[in-house]
């Protein structure tokens, strides 16, 4: 008998220590952490799809908005912006006097989004368990069901809206090969793939009237004329691609960017894996939230803005690139001076005029200038993981002047093109900013 209530006292206290040990809590990571991690997530699947940079920045800019829509309430003072934008209307609200996370709510919404505009969505589905684990962990049953819902709630809302932005009625649409009248663009080397997204200037824009609303003038016309600042143009780019020094390509190299390089060898050929232009300065964002100790709300505020400049910035140079359709640089190059030249950095496919990177990256700066303030000290490691490279910057404006430079230095793209493309980018956010009231 004493042996038996020695076991039982023996047992119930396993008990006791193996629900003590089951009553540990997931640890929780902060507002900002989690919305970081989600960003990256969401650039891990962008760069495993392959998805061509206009789509990316679509895909940035509708999950970023979802994710502040659903963030802001955490602060009364802080604005809804998709009310200001184009054709979203007024996005739902919580239940008043009714207790929220609102980090897991903008989560479920972030992802309720991602799910209709991405590809891979199981990869998102076991990030996503993970991070409601955590909060299901450390929420009450009724908190954490509120804020899912409200979440989802944001997130079809928003999904409503890129239903009717004009992509899913530009697809399918006949390939764009230009053609092969002098100085207009046709495909280039080494793939000679046709042209990409030549509808995206159709796109409705979140802030801007038009795509057309900042154009810049028209480029040098064709002219054979060798003092013409046509040949110039083309000329200036092969002599300088010809004498680079180090540092500049280590400039075009960093700032590449370019999701459709096939690397050949034999007949042997495979994709390099990059992040776009856009994740790039995605990439910026959380740097620069990270050095300030950004809070959830201001992180999701920073994420939405430069997602906006990004998504808006790509459809006004998009109008440009087709309205023009400008011959590379390789392609006079290879017709009139040499046929086996080859830039540096390989040309992405689509027209030249004007630099696409260019314009995205200088609305980012003016975003985030903004923001965090004018010169802004950071080591830019955005792609480290992927090329091994990072560089270090004063100012968001000097790292978007440098881009605009990498494009020259690669030889994929006239100084001309990269330094209006910037113009047209810096003139439209500052546009975008003032039109927004981001606070009471």
């Amino acid at each position: 008998m004493r042996y038996l209530k020695l076991l039982a006292a023996f047992t119930s206290i396993v008990f006791v220590i193996a629900g003590c040990k089951h009553q540990d809590k997931i640890k929780m990571l902060s507002d900002a952490d989690v919305l970081h991690n989600n960003e990256n997530q969401l650039t891990t699947v962008i760069i495993y799809d392959v998805f061509t940079p206009p789509v990316a920045a679509r895909i940035y800019g509708y999950t970023a908005l979802a994710s502040y829509e659903a963030m802001r309430y955490a602060d009364p003072k802080y604005n809804s912006i998709v009310s200001q934008l184009k054709w979203f209307g007024t996005p739902p609200a919580p239940e008043k006097g009714k207790q929220y996370n609102f980090a897991l709510a903008a989560t479920k919404a972030f992802f309720t989004v991602a799910h209709k505009i991405t590809f891979s969505v199981d990869t998102l589905k076991k990030y996503e368990d993970k991070v409601y684990a955590m909060y299901k962990d450390n929420l009450d049953d009724s908190t954490f069901a509120r804020s899912v819902a409200f979440g989802e709630q944001i997130g079809k809302f928003v999904v409503k809206r890129s239903m009717t932005d004009n992509y899913p009625q530009t697809r399918g649409k006949p390939k764009y090969l230009g053609d092969n009248g002098p100085g207009r663009w046709r495909p280039t080397p080494p793939d000679y793939m046709d042209g990409v997204e030549f509808c995206w200037g159709e796109i409705k824009s979140f802030a801007l009237d038009t795509s057309s609303q900042f154009s810049p003038p028209p480029p040098p016309p064709y002219s054979e004329d060798k003092n013409s600042a046509y040949v110039k143009q083309y000329t200036d780019v092969y002599n300088t691609n010809k004498n680079l020094t180090k540092e500049q390509i280590e400039i075009a190299k960093f700032w590449d960017d370019n999701p459709f390089v096939i690397q050949h060898n034999g007949h042997l050929m495979f994709a390099d894996k990059k992040i776009t232009p856009g994740g790039h300065w995605i990439g910026i964002t959380e740097i620069a939230c990270r050095k300030t100790h950004a809070d959830g709300i201001k992180t999701a505020q920073a994420y939405a803005l430069t997602s906006i400049a990004l998504y808006d910035a790509f459809i006004c140079c998009w109008e440009v690139k087709y309205k023009y359709s400008y011959a590379r640089p390789v392609t006079n190059i290879n017709e009139k001076i040499d046929h086996t030249w080859l830039p540096l950095l390989q040309t992405p496919p689509f027209p030249e005029y004007t630099a696409g990177h260019s314009t995205i990256s200088a609305a980012s700066a003016v975003m985030l200038t903004h923001l965090f303030g004018d010169n802004f000290d950071f080591q830019d490691t955005s792609d480290l993981r992927y090329i091994g490279m990072q560089r270090h910057f004063k100012s968001f404006d000097l790292a978007a002047q440098e881009t605009a430079m990498s494009r020259y230095y690669g030889g994929i793209h006239y100084l001309n093109s990269s330094l209006l493309g910037a113009k047209q980018g810096r003139e439209m956010a500052e546009f975008i900013w003032n039109k927004l009231k981001l606070t009471n």
